[in-house]
């Protein structure tokens, strides 16, 4: 039987557990439904969950048995048997335990409860499988290609025949180049439409414009790619580049800086602004009734207040900025190389990632392996972005309390 029919057929199985549960209870409790432990809501309930709950755990360890290809073809066919087996088990064992001192109600928040701890426990051992994966695909890497030239070479240049250069420094530094020219741009702008909104702008502008500064982040990050590589490329290019000589191309470290400073405008905006609003108006009242005025009140007690939100927007702007694939490809291209000059072609980690697993590759060349060491390099910066800013932000807490 398909998995589909058994999930199907055991959902029927519950519902029809809830009602026979619950019509078994008011027969129980007779003519004052106070007999019962618990009402009989509870008692239906606790029907569909005990027929629910193991259908579903014989599923779930059936896929996880079938991912790691311990399952046999023969035993995958009687996997939705099984689950419809343990369905009709728990509906007879729930409608039999059904009377009137049964404790339904702490059975059904039981249940709940472990379905909630299941839930939370996903994204941690998420989590945890993605980092244990990098570490392990990075650790085979190592064992075929030098660590040294890995972190410390300036060149990269993969060749599946042999003899690869995989330094990581060109796009290292093509990684922190684009994000640092986005940050300059997003945070300033971001910062100032917030406290705009925030401080100064009257409900029926604000109203206005902080939906339409959100518009940026619905926007497809290949559209915004299409803006760097038709519009925003080819100005720096004839305006810019080639009139001070300093270079012929549309994709540039520029053009990509640019065009993801704007899309990260709304991730900063937004943010600091529920958060200097989250600042408590006392707080505002006082300064202004000591003889503050407005920006001052904004710079000497709203920001200080508010900087731990506002710390936690800016890493959250550069995480996204670090992260983004396609509008580097479309504005900055796929060069890798060490320099200066803002208007060459450069790349990032992410774009290298996405073309070394691009294809049908060998999983256990050096030049396939290298993408996860990239990524677990990148997860390594990531989170040490995010201690940082943590530590910053508790060290100013103190001094401000």
């Amino acid at each position: 039987m398909p998995l589909s029919w058994a999930l199907l057929a055991s959902l029927l199985l519950a519902v029809a557990g809830y009602l026979i549960g619950r019509s078994r209870a008011y027969a129980t409790a007779g003519s004052d439904i106070r007999n019962l432990h618990s009402r009989p809501t509870y008692h239906g309930a606790s029907v569909a969950l005990l027929t629910l709950t193991p259908a579903i755990i014989v599923m779930i360890v059936a896929s996880l048995l079938r991912m790691a290809k311990t399952l046999s073809p023969e035993a995958a066919g009687l996997v939705g048997l099984f689950a419809l087996a343990a369905a009709i088990a728990g509906l007879g064992w729930g409608i039999t335990r059904i009377g009137a001192g049964y404790q339904a109600r702490n059975v059904v928040e039981r249940i709940v409860l472990g379905v909630l701890i299941f839930c939370s426990s996903i994204a941690i051992l998420t989590t945890a499988g993605i980092v244990l994966s990098l570490i392990f695909e990075t650790g085979h890497f190592f064992q075929k290609y030098n660590w040294l030239g890995f972190f410390f070479g300036t060149e990269w240049t993969p060749r599946f025949q042999g003899n690869s250069a995989l330094g990581i420094l060109p796009l290292l530094w093509g990684t922190l180049y684009i994000s640092v020219i986005a940050l300059l741009v997003a945070v300033p702008i971001g910062m100032f439409a917030a406290i705009y909104m925030s401080e100064y702008a009257s409900k029926r502008v604000r109203g206005i414009a902080k939906p339409a500064i959100e518009i940026l982040a619905g926007i497809p990050t290949i559209v915004y790619g299409l803006f760097a590589l038709i519009t925003v490329g080819p100005m720096l290019r004839d305006y810019f580049a080639q009139p001070l000589g300093l270079g012929n191309s549309g994709s540039s470290v520029l053009t990509a800086g640019l065009v993801m400073g704007i899309m990260l405008i709304p991730f900063v905006s937004s943010l600091s602004d529920d958060i200097i609003n989250a600042v408590p108006q006392s707080m505002r009242d006082g300064a202004l009734g000591l003889g503050s005025t407005p920006s001052e009140t904004i710079r000497q007690v709203v920001l200080p207040a508010a900087l731990p939100g506002v710390v936690g927007a800016v890493l959250l702007a550069a995480s996204r900025a670090i992260g983004e694939t396609m509008i580097v490809v479309l504005g900055a291209g796929a060069a890798a190389r060490l320099g200066l000059n803002p208007f060459e072609a450069m790349t990032t980690i992410t774009v290298k990632i996405v073309s070394q697993l691009t294809g049908d590759n060998d999983f256990a060349a050096p030049e396939t392996l290298v993408a996860f060491a990239l990524g677990l390099t990148l997860f390594v910066i990531t989170l040490g972005l995010n201690i940082v800013a943590l530590y910053i932000v508790r060290k100013y807490r103190e001094q401000y309390e």
